[in-house]
């Protein structure tokens, strides 16, 4: 296979991706700002699907109207002539300090009222631009100390401004689909809907759960101390993997938006061989921040290499699937066994044996030869194989 992308792999970037001027907690920028018409000329030219952003990295709610209308032509004719694709938007809910309590939980209505109402102006956007799936960040909603509010109460908030979202995008007509982007810390002490699996069960509660799924991303979960292939592994089980946010974490530390496959690589390995096992055909975006030591000619070099190495594992993935005895060992550990019902057609729950019939200490006798099994991992991802 080509080792050179293609729009036909749907590799995605944000705007403020390659577009972060490296500015941190700590210090401030050093790279200038990127033109958005750059960013997506560049990406185009190598071999990117499209382009992602928050409605703030291009057109900030301060703008009038006349500069609002100039900027969006602007975007849109670079759009038109790479032919990129706009496949996600989102809305910045965090940056401006009216938002320092939260989005759709703030404790302060006219907050809530003007995030739903931001929301929904960039909504008419993204739908006039092709978009399909809405993503929702809500890096603000939660607290720091457990006085600030009763979670039960901004739990109900967090559910009406999804409703009344999704009552928004029903009554424009409007095909486009929600997808909720779970983190557990950061910049909040502690965030609403941590992980994959708190996200799953709140779209539950949804009026339109149907139109809301998940954009998991690597490094979120991995703070959560969680293993991300899993998370996905469950998300694409409900049917609710509707975005994927690529990066690279080292661990549950701060958010670090590393190149994609540049933290645990072990773990990126078997997440391309699932999405590529699965059939997942959306699109793969690097949330990632091009480090802060780099000039822009390293801003581009990162960008390239997020989709080279997802190239490469896809590579290495598809040898692994393919090698003789990886099948063998595969075979071996209960893979093909674990697919096969526990109760058999014509069976139900009278036809298990009786405690007293099973020889446990016999069944405790097999290995099961995952030692094996990841050895040959191993060695395909450094390509021994």
């Amino acid at each position: 296979m080509s080792l050179e992308p293609t729009p036909a792999d749907k590799f995605t970037f944000g705007l403020w991706t390659v577009g972060w001027q490296a500015r941190d907690p700590f210090g401030d920028a050093t790279r200038e700002p990127v033109d958005p018409v750059e960013s997506v000329t560049r990406l185009a030219e190598m071999g990117a699907y499209g382009v992602n952003f928050h409605d703030d990295d291009l057109v900030p709610f301060e703008l009038n109207d006349a500069d609002r209308e100039a900027t969006l032509a602007r975007f849109k004719k670079a759009i038109a002539d790479t032919g990129m694709a706009v496949p996600m938007l989102t809305t910045n809910l965090f940056t401006h300090p009216v938002f320092k309590d939260g989005a759709f939980t703030s404790n302060d209505r006219d907050v809530r009222r003007f995030a739903i109402a931001k929301v929904i102006r960039n909504l008419d956007l993204a739908a006039d631009l092709g978009a399909k799936i809405y993503v929702c960040w809500g890096g603000r909603e939660g607290a720091e100390i457990d006085a600030a509010k009763d979670i039960r109460v901004a739990l109900d908030r967090y559910k009406e401004a999804f409703d009344v979202l999704g009552q928004y995008v029903v009554d424009q007509g409007y095909d486009i689909k929600f997808a909720i982007e779970p983190k557990p810390n950061e910049p909040r002490g502690d965030i609403l809907l941590p992980t994959v699996g708190s996200a799953l069960a709140f779209i539950n509660s949804l009026e339109r759960p149907e139109m809301v799924g998940l954009n998991p991303e690597t490094g979120h979960e991995q703070m959560a101390n969680l293993n991300f292939v899993a998370s996905i592994a469950q998300t694409l089980w409900h049917g609710k993997l509707f975005h994927i946010d690529l990066n690279g974490q080292h661990g549950p530390k701060f958010d670090q938006d590393l190149m994609f496959g540049h933290g645990d690589l072990i773990n990126a390995f078997f997440l391309v061989d699932l999405l590529e096992a699965a059939g997942y055909d959306g699109p793969k975006h690097f949330d990632y921040k091009p480090m802060r030591t780099e000039d822009m000619s390293g801003v581009w070099q990162s960008a390239a290499a997020n989709m080279r190495t997802y190239l490469l594992l896809k590579e290495r993935a598809q040898a692994f699937r393919a090698d003789p005895e990886v099948q063998a060992a595969m075979q071996a550990s209960g893979w093909g066994e674990l697919a096969e019902p526990t109760i058999g057609p014509g069976e139900t729950y009278r036809d298990l044996p009786a405690v007293a019939d099973v020889d446990a200490d016999k069944l405790a006798e097999r290995g099961y030869g995952y030692v094996k099994l990841d050895q040959l991992a191993i060695e395909h991802i450094l390509g021994a194989r």
